[in-house]
């Protein structure tokens, strides 16, 4: 098994966070992992992505020219690394945010109405989670139990307060793709 990741949006949406977790969550479930973060330097509002590669065998190299997976939480983010996914990838989306169809018909697209759904359960912030919730219920090699019961161990510690909530975004990302 080898899974290359993309999360990607402007910072501030959470795309660092998200990989974080998976990161965290294949080294939980005993996979080898790498991870790597890259942002503008204005943070906020500018770009973020972040890459995971996780494997049941060693990574050779933590640089992934063909994803397997992309999660993009807007337009540019789309633009810039729907050309890296492989056919046959995976493609979670922000429809939110992203109204156009992507343009190639060659990946499973999940749309997912992630600000949408965040701003119903309360807070907007927590649409990555929505988004991831729905990536991992469509890929399975990592259980949402597993990211339900350790997203306390990543979440830093003043933000304990929002754990319920990040978990009913996992949650319901995760009903929107049962397959």
């Amino acid at each position: 098994m080898l899974e290359e990741i993309v999360c990607a949006g402007f910072g501030g949406q959470g795309v660092i966070f998200m990989g974080k977790l998976l990161a965290y969550l294949g080294m939980v479930e005993g996979k080898h992992v790498t991870y790597i973060p890259s942002y503008g330097a204005e943070v906020r509002g500018g770009t973020a992505n972040c890459t995971v590669i996780i494997s049941s065998e060693e990574i050779a190299s933590p640089i992934s020219s063909q994803l397997s997976s992309a999660i993009v939480m807007n337009r540019p983010s789309l633009n810039k690394f729907l050309p890296r996914v492989r056919k046959g990838g995976l493609l979670i989306l922000n429809s939110s945010l992203i109204k156009e169809e992507p343009s190639r018909d060659d990946l499973v697209t999940v749309k997912v109405p992630a600000m949408k759904m965040a701003t119903e359960l309360g807070s907007s912030r927590v649409a990555n989670m929505v988004a991831l919730g729905a990536y991992l219920a469509r890929r399975r090699f990592i259980p949402l139990e597993s990211a339900l019961r350790n997203l306390k161990d990543v979440l830093p510690e003043r933000s304990h307060h929002l754990l319920e909530i990040n978990r009913q975004a996992l949650k319901k990302g995760a009903e929107l793709v049962k397959v």
